[in-house]
């Protein structure tokens, strides 16, 4: 009998992890400097609980942005709930880890992407995710700031890093 290593869900599993660390951090402190994310989900994930109304004018997915206002963060085990302002109309929602497709802080060109692979792609069958890291392209890490650097120079957009280009 051949086992192998499931390398994709095992990558799965810590990326939602770390979503949860940092949720959980903001829940106790709050958002540090000019950190914010951007959440996309599957709303009709069975587990997802959102108004009707929201479900209704995003039958797919949503992305909910947490910066200026949001209430009553709680971060569990298998999800978070979170009340957030959708024009002046404050509403309670519950997002399942496994139903994130994309959780990405702007202000560090952090990303993570979480991607179902199909049945027909050869896998055992199963539906498995494959999370892609969406970090700061090493060329544009951070240095030293001195006198003779320009200010005014573009910044870089983020680099796209897919984990299926290490599969052989």
């Amino acid at each position: 009998m051949s086992r192998s290593i499931d390398y994709g869900n095992l990558m799965h599993e810590a990326m939602r992890g770390l979503i949860r660390k940092v949720l959980t951090d903001v829940a106790e402190r709050g958002l540090p400097g000019s950190h914010h994310f951007f959440i996309t989900f599957d709303t009709s994930h069975p587990d997802a609980e959102l108004a009707d109304w929201l479900s209704d004018r995003y039958p797919g997915e949503m992305t909910v942005v947490m910066q200026h206002w949001y209430d009553k963060l709680d971060v569990g085990e298998d999800g978070f709930a979170v009340t957030l302002n959708f024009g002046d109309a404050p509403e309670p929602l519950y997002v399942p880890y496994d139903a994130i497709k994309t959780f990405v802080d702007p202000s560090v060109e952090f990303g993570l992407r979480f991607e179902t692979q199909d049945e027909e792609d050869g896998s055992d069958g199963a539906t498995a995710t494959s999370p892609d890291i969406l970090p700061r392209p090493p060329s544009a890490k951070p240095k030293p700031v001195t006198d003779e650097d320009d200010g005014d120079a573009p910044a870089k957009d983020a680099e796209i890093v897919s984990l299926d280009s290490f599969r052989k």
